[in-house]
């Protein structure tokens, strides 16, 4: 393989967010297309892992009236405000070792690029875990700042193909204080356009892969508003556990 998919940067609900994910995972399984995209949500939103039970949202008074939605991979709660959120889709033949290929020799030479050489950390133990939320939880791979995570992913498995997302903790959200995020903890403001562009580039010089910068399918669009509808937005999916 040779290039991949660029998608632009766009903001959804939950729903869609986690509709357009699984139809990159579609397209990597059936037509062995690897795709990137980086994306931000309209309003905070709250999205448990797939394992979790739903009942998890209402544990925080905080949290508890967020709109929320589960997503296709694993791992704990995220609070999704200032935050990046990319996705990666990559066609059967690739393995879990993605997670720390793209935190480590994608993401991190991003952040060094930005200014951040010198604090961003690659944590090489687990911790936390007992903790609700993803961001209080560490596992070996992913990157901190001063002690505090502020790089995590997840990923999941469709006919062999390979779907990672993951987010990167800009400036901590009211509605999760105790998660700081790289402005409290760095004292900068990373503009997020200027973080994909740093993360894009730094992909390409990673995989040697071209990046071909294209726009979503009609058919695709009609895909992910069909599988908004039947799947994340709807109870039998979100409160399945």
């Amino acid at each position: 393989m040779d290039a991949f998919r660029l998608l632009p940067y766009r903001v959804a609900v939950g729903a869609c967010n986690m509709a357009a994910d699984h139809v990159l995972l579609d397209a990597a399984a059936e037509h062995g297309v690897a795709a990137l995209r980086f994306y931000g949500w309209t309003e905070p939103t709250l999205s448990l892992g797939y394992f979790q039970a739903a009942n998890t949202r209402l544990e925080d008074p905080r949290r508890a009236t967020l709109p929320w939605v589960r997503r296709p991979s694993g791992g704990k709660t995220l609070i999704h405000h200032h935050e990046l959120t990319y996705a990666l889709a990559l066609p059967p033949g690739f393995d879990a070792s993605w997670m720390a290929r793209m935190h480590e020799r994608v993401i991190w030479p991003a952040l060094a690029e930005l200014g951040l050489n010198d604090v961003i950390k690659t944590a090489n133990r687990s911790s936390g875990a007992s903790e609700a939320l993803c961001f209080r939880q560490q596992t070996p791979g992913d990157l901190t700042c001063q002690g505090h995570k502020v790089v995590g992913s997840a990923q999941r498995k469709h006919r062999r193909a390979l779907l990672q997302h993951g987010a990167i903790l800009l400036a901590a959200s009211e509605y999760a204080p105790e998660l700081p995020g790289i402005r409290e903890l760095a004292g900068v403001d990373l503009f997020s356009a200027d973080l994909q562009a740093a993360i894009a580039e730094s992909f390409v010089n990673e995989t040697k892969w071209n990046a071909h910068e294209d726009t979503w399918t009609p058919r695709e669009e009609a895909a992910i508003r069909k599988t908004a509808n039947d799947v994340y937005g709807a109870p039998a999916w979100n409160e399945k556990r």
